[in-house]
């Protein structure tokens, strides 16, 4: 076991992606500090079976949807000691006719996948700037890179922390700090479980037949990944470890992981333009983070 003695904090450690990341990183011997909602309610099991798991782990309460949260979370984190990686891992997906979400539930899953997401990231920068080091890996989607029909709410926000880690990459690479998106595409978790339908049944009465089509494609996915078929989660978790083990200033901006709908041939043809703009608009002696 490589005692690398890095600490990492993992959002969305509840289930799913981030608690077995949580278990991974620190079964390299990284010191490893989980966050999740509710840690001494609903969620306290489920903290303590992770704290039990390894002397290496800490969950630390954060709703990263409040300012509030997320502050007091890293001013506990923070004081134990700078973070090298930061993963944003938590996130929520809703399944349904776009038209007929609402605008608060658009808001919901933009406040938890993106807005959330921008303050963990705050949150650590400064340090890891500071110590001129440092590597934040967000959890998108294949989603965030194409647009899904029925997805479309959940589309818009991982196409958001899609531009916003892109433009940031580019600023913080001076730094030493790499930023890198995972692209994982269908796999079994919660997110499907834990989707809302749409608020407007007076929308969705208006489209006829085609207003059964969601629901009758997430059971389809849902059989899809409870077979024996179904993409291996171990592969998102071997693709945070191999970033983070990777050497820093080469680490790719986007892996797409699993199933991928085209999207690792959307990023091949154009993350070379991308990369290009810093040339182009007379940035790249001062910018970095253009792929390798």
């Amino acid at each position: 076991m490589t005692d690398t003695r890095r600490t990492v904090v993992i959002t969305g450690a509840s289930s799913g992606f981030g608690a077995a990341a949580v278990r991974a990183f620190a079964d390299r011997g990284d010191r490893v500090w989980g966050t999740m909602r509710d840690a001494e309610g609903r969620n306290a099991a489920r903290k303590a079976e992770l704290e039990a798991y390894s002397p290496r782990i800490a969950i630390a309460e954060m709703d990263v949807t409040s300012d509030a949260s997320v502050a007091d979370g890293f001013a506990r984190i923070l004081a134990e000691g700078s973070v090298d990686i930061l993963i944003n891992n938590a996130g929520i997906m809703y399944i349904g006719m776009t038209e007929a979400y609402s605008v608060a539930q658009a808001a919901e899953q933009m406040d938890t996948n993106y807005f959330g997401a921008i303050r963990a990231m705050q949150a650590v920068l400064p340090s890891m700037r500071a110590a001129g080091s440092g590597l934040i890996v967000n959890t998108s989607s294949i989603a965030g890179r194409v647009s899904v029909p029925f997805f479309g709410t959940y589309c818009a926000t991982k196409h958001a922390l899609e531009a916003y880690s892109q433009s940031l990459r580019y600023e913080v690479s001076p730094f030493g700090v790499d930023v890198a998106l995972v692209e994982p595409g269908p796999f079994p978790s919660n997110l499907l479980a834990a989707g809302k339908p749409p608020a407007h049944d007076h929308v969705l009465e208006t489209y006829g037949d085609l207003k059964y089509v969601p629901t009758a494609m997430v059971s389809g996915f849902a059989d899809m990944l409870a077979s024996d078929q179904a993409p291996d989660p171990q592969l998102v978790i071997d693709t945070y470890l191999a970033l983070a083990d990777a050497e820093p200033g080469k680490r790719p901006t986007r892996t797409v992981v699993g199933i991928t709908w085209g999207v690792d041939e959307v990023n091949a043809f154009t993350q070379p333009r991308q990369d290009a703009l810093l040339k182009e608009m007379q940035l790249d002696t001062v910018l970095g983070g253009a792929d390798a």
